[in-house]
Formats: structure tokens, C-alpha cells, sequence
């Protein structure tokens, strides 16, 4: 029987996310989520929502979310599209920008939906690629610039927390496209910004943010994110959206929970100490670790067995995220390595001693 599926479906293996276990007792550090509980402003949003008029569609614009967003981001409410989770936000850019037949890029490696969003709108995807610093060259970037129609970046990276720079970022802007950040982890690095770059005259109005509720929050079980851009951007990716892409019990919580921002900053705070004192204990028994701007480690180990090393760890109920990335280099070798999500000191603690017993026996 002939395929019923368009052909870029058809030929797409589409995108793997991290596993999801359903039973009781593992330590999840495999998916960047939050270890601690939202804000208890947002439990209490949730439960006011539920007890209101489910009956009833929701706002379409999410409006009381937008102006708690732009006042964070000092913006008009106009800059702001929210989502249900940032990757929508990424499915809207991409249907927005891009036709079939047009071109996309990311560096790599990377976030590999990027390459999934292109198949599916029919796109054609390019990698610049990342040297071993974690940095791309300017003049193959230069190139690409004439051709994209859209480059994602994920600002700061995953899967190596690695954070650019606005001086970097500028050599990215398409000639004739956008530039989105994804800044899925843009809460955790030392200095966030908060509409800086959405400022700077070198973007040319053609830069978007994108930001998910999902990490820093720790709302990934509500599905809720927003981009931010300049109006005339925003205005054109309201009507590729759903009409009614976020749900009241979503768009409350996700209110309730930027209102708090001392709840966020508090666990933030945990989250990078645990984070750092994991890099040092990780160093120390053998371990190299990429520098991190995030709430998660991107470590390698020199016997280069990363996969026996996810797969013995995960026997004992804990999951990281064994990453491989083909193709990763100039002369096309694989990178592959461990991701590790930061998550409650008891959690880090019982990694470090199976991946101390783990390593004394590779």
C-alpha cells in the first residue's frame, strides 16, 4: 500500500525527547527539569482556575500573562505571543519564516528539533558547525547568513551550557530572516538579560527570544512559554498561532508563577550551587566538564564510554541523557557524552557514589 504521508514525513524520524519512566523511584536527570516545586502562588492559581469556568474558552491573547511578561522583559505587551510550551513557539517561527524549499540553521550540535520543525514545513536545515571551544567560525557563518531564511540558537547551548555574546550573536543574523534565541535556560546564566537584546540596533528588529516555563519555573508538566519580539514580528506569528494555543488552567499558572520571582531566584540559587560543587566532585574522579551557564553539566569521560556509563546507571533507577551527536566535525566524527540534569543534593549525591563505583570498574 502506497504512503498516505507527505513525503518529508515519510522520510523524517522525527524527534526522540528524554524518557518519561511512569513508575516510582528514579532520579530523573535526564530532562533539565526542575528539581524543586513551583512557586505556592501557583498551586493556588491552578486550583482558582479549576474552580472557574472551565465551560468556557480561554483568553485567545493570555493577556494578564503578557503584561507580567513584558514588565519583566520592559516591553510593551504587544512584544509578547505566548505558547503552549517554547517549542510551539519554534513550530509558529518556523511556519512563519519559512517556506518549503527555504533554508534553516543551528549550530551543532545542538537542539536537534531544530532539524525536525525543518523537515516537517519541507525546509532545507544547515549545521554550523561548533569547534572544540564550543564556538562556530566567523566566516562560515558569514556564508550562511546570505542564505537563511531563519538560525535558531540555543542561547545558552544545549547540550554544553555554553553562553554567547551579543558580539557573537550579530555574525548569526540572517540577511534576509530572523535570528531567534531560544533561551530555554536564559533564567541561569550569571548575568540574564532582560530585553537587552531586543534593544540593540545591530539586530535590526529582527531578533526573537523565545523563553519556556519549563526549567527555571519548574512547570514543565503545565506546557507554557512565550516569545518576545518587536511588534510587527509578533503581529504575523499571532496569525499562524492556534486560536486558542494556551488553556486557562496553563495561562494562570504561568501568571502566578513570573509574579513570584523570588520563589524562582531562591531555587535558581540552589540549583547553581549543587551545579558547581557536582562539576568539582565530577573532576575529580575523572571527568571532564564543559563550563556551564545552565542547570545541567555536559561531562565526558576519557575511557569514552559514556553509553556503558548511562546504561550502568540507569540499572541502578538513575537516568541521564546519553547524548550522540554524527557528523559533529569538520572531518564528520561522532561526539557523543553525558548530560547531567542538576538536581536536589540527596539526588547528586547518590549519582556521584554509583558513578564513583561505575568508573572503578570500566
Amino acid at each position: 500500500m502506497a504512503s498516505v504521508f507527505r513525503a518529508a514525513i515519510e522520510r523524517m524520524a522525527g524527534y526522540a525527547p528524554g524518557e518519561q519512566p511512569q513508575e516510582t523511584g528514579w532520579i530523573k536527570l535526564n530532562t533539565n527539569e526542575n528539581p524543586y516545586p513551583p512557586s505556592p502562588r501557583v498551586v493556588d492559581a491552578i486550583r482558582r482556575a479549576a474552580e472557574g469556568r472551565l465551560n468556557v474558552y480561554p483568553d485567545p491573547d493570555a493577556s494578564g500573562f503578557r503584561r507580567v511578561a513584558a514588565a519583566l522583559f520592559q516591553v510593551d505587551p504587544d512584544w509578547i505571543l505566548p505558547a503552549n510550551g517554547s517549542d510551539e513557539n519554534l513550530t509558529i517561527i518556523t511556519r512563519s519564516f519559512c517556506d518549503s524549499g527555504e533554508m534553516i540553521g543551528y549550530p551543532y550540535p545542538s537542539y536537534v528539533l531544530y532539524e525536525s520543525l525543518a523537515q516537517i514545513q519541507g525546509s532545507h536545515v544547515v549545521r554550523l558547525l561548533l569547534n572544540q571551544s564550543w564556538n562556530w567560525d566567523s566566516a562560515a557563518a558569514a556564508d550562511l547568513r546570505r542564505q537563511l531564511r531563519i538560525f535558531f540558537v540555543p542561547n545558552p547551548n544545549s547540550p554544553t551550557g555554553t553562553l554567547w555574546t551579543a558580539d557573537q550573536l550579530t555574525e548569526l543574523l540572517p540577511d534576509n530572516g530572523v535570528l531567534v534565541l531560544d533561551e530555554a535556560y536564559g533564567d541561569f546564566p550569571a548575568h540574564p538579560h532582560r530585553g537587552e537584546l531586543l534593544r540593540d540596533a545591530r539586530f535590526d528588529r529582527r531578533l526573537i527570544v523565545t523563553r519556556t516555563l519549563s526549567k527555571s519555573y519548574s512547570l514543565a508538566g503545565i506546557r507554557f512559554g512565550f516569545s518576545v519580539a518587536h511588534p510587527d514580528l509578533i503581529a504575523g506569528m499571532r496569525k499562524v498561532k492556534d486560536s486558542y494555543n494556551c488553556d486557562a488552567v496553563a495561562i494562570a499558572a504561568a501568571t502566578a508563577a513570573l509574579e513570584d520571582q523570588d520563589w524562582m531566584l531562591q531555587n535558581r540559587a540552589r540549583i547553581l550551587a549543587t551545579r558547581d560543587r557536582l562539576a568539582a566532585a565530577l573532576k575529580a574522579v575523572g571527568f571532564c566538564v564543559t563550563p556551564s551557564e545552565t542547570n545541567f553539566l555536559w561531562t565526558t569521560h576519557p575511557t569514552g564510554r559514556h553509553q556503558a556509563i548511562y546504561e550502568q546507571l540507569k540499572a541502578r533507577k538513575i537516568l541521564v541523557r546519553y547524548m550522540k551527536f554524527a557528523n559533529a566535525t569538520a572531518d564528520g566524527q561522532t561526539l557523543d557524552g553525558l548530560r547531567l540534569t542538576i538536581g536536589t543534593d540527596e539526588e547528586i549525591d547518590r549519582l556521584l557514589l554509583a558513578l564513583t563505583e561505575i568508573v572503578a570498574s570500566l
